[in-house]
């Protein structure tokens, strides 16, 4: 492969780096592999002259930026800031050819000047669903969706909102890290101590704790089966801490390191997919069900689309959403026989790790990248 097709790649994240490791994380980090990835997260208003930290990381050759801006400043001047300090980052690192990988369409807002080599789009989420979204969103994503090369999809369900809104929208749904999460299987696991006390049977859930948690269910869930123990392991974002339900059976240990993930999950006898069916969820591909499967647990889910299909339909999760029907779908989990599910299962998995789904993405970008510099020289 010619140095030509391996330009540097600046992401703009609308996810920092060092929140809960999740898409991008997983698939820039492989991209680091062999190129030079600048991670550029949204601004930190601090108070100060504007400056851009920048953090090597142990993922090869990516590098996270972060912008920090004075406290109060508006947003137009805040745009013109962060694309001072994005000139400044290229300057510095001699970046004369890059791709732009952007996860958030807010980002045009001070990146839409530079003539990149190609131009990708990593749906993950519909982000203008989420409460707080900005008003400007929908118009950005459109303008984003003209100016890519490629738009990735994060799901089935994104995938068939996306697909007739540009030529070339690929589907590539949560992928696994197979063998990260399959220690949480090995008998030789070490308990974490904040969750080694805690009675079983225990029900987990890892994530993020926000508007797409159905925080009702949780609580009649804990209210039906006072001796079940629900264990939550994330960063509350976005909600009040106190709408969070309290009772003696229902356990908030914060976040945790990705690392820390597999010896959490191997102490579940179920795991736990509890998303609210609203408008933040309609279009969601939880990472988390592949990785609940790869640790070897029964998973019991409400009826998220694109958690139904493929997973509810092949057997590989339960589906239930009114509290009692959800109480009956954990104790059939508990009840089963797993030596076939884990089997299935595995099988499935299999075809979905990220390494595959990077290998595709990055087949994808040579193709963009060869295509725009066939077109270059013609001109």
């Amino acid at each position: 492969m010619s140095a030509r097709s391996q330009p540097d790649v600046i992401c703009f994240s609308h996810l920092r780096f060092s929140f809960v490791f999740q898409r991008p994380q997983q698939l820039l980090t492989r991209c680091a592999r062999r190129r030079r990835v600048f991670f550029f997260e949204e601004p930190v208003f601090d108070g100060g002259p504007p400056r851009l930290e920048e953090t090597a990381t142990q993922h090869g050759g990516l590098c996270v930026a972060t912008p920090h801006l004075p406290s109060g400043t508006e947003p137009s001047r805040a745009s013109a800031m962060q694309r001072e300090l994005l000139d400044g980052m290229m300057k510095r690192h001699a970046m004369s050819d890059c791709v732009l990988w952007y996860y958030t369409p807010m980002a045009l807002s001070f990146s839409r000047y530079l003539v990149p080599a190609a131009t990708v789009y990593d749906c993950m989420d519909e982000l203008s669903a989420f409460s707080g979204a900005p008003p400007a969103l929908k118009v950005r994503e459109a303008e984003l969706l003209r100016r890519a090369d490629l738009v990735f999809a994060g799901g089935a369900s994104l995938y068939e909102a996306k697909r007739a809104l540009h030529p070339s929208v690929h589907a590539f749904p949560s992928s696994v890290d197979v063998a990260h999460f399959a220690r949480a299987r090995a008998a030789s696991r070490v308990e974490p101590a904040d969750q080694a006390e805690i009675p079983r049977p225990r029900l987990g859930f890892f994530g993020v704790l926000d508007e797409r948690m159905d925080l009702d269910l949780l609580a009649a869930v804990a209210a039906l089966r006072p001796a079940w123990q629900i264990v939550l392991v994330g960063p509350v974002v976005k909600i009040d801490r106190a709408t969070l339900p309290r009772a003696p059976n229902i356990h908030i240990l914060g976040q945790r390191r990705y690392e820390e993930l597999p010896a959490y999950l191997g102490g579940w006898d179920v795991a736990l997919l509890p998303f609210a069916r609203n408008e933040a969820t309609r279009f969601i591909s939880p990472t988390k069900t592949p990785e609940y499967l790869a640790g070897g647990r029964p998973v019991v889910s409400t009826s998220i689309r694109d958690v139904v299909r493929p997973y509810g339909e092949l057997g590989l999760v339960r589906i239930a959403d009114a509290p009692g029907d959800f109480v009956a779908a954990v104790e059939a989990a508990l009840a089963e026989e797993r030596g076939a599910r884990l089997a299935r299962a595995d099988d499935f998995l299999g075809q979905g790790s990220w390494d595959a789904t990077w290998a595709r993405m990055d087949r994808l970008l040579e193709g963009a990248l060869e295509a725009r510099g066939r077109a270059a020289t013609t001109r």
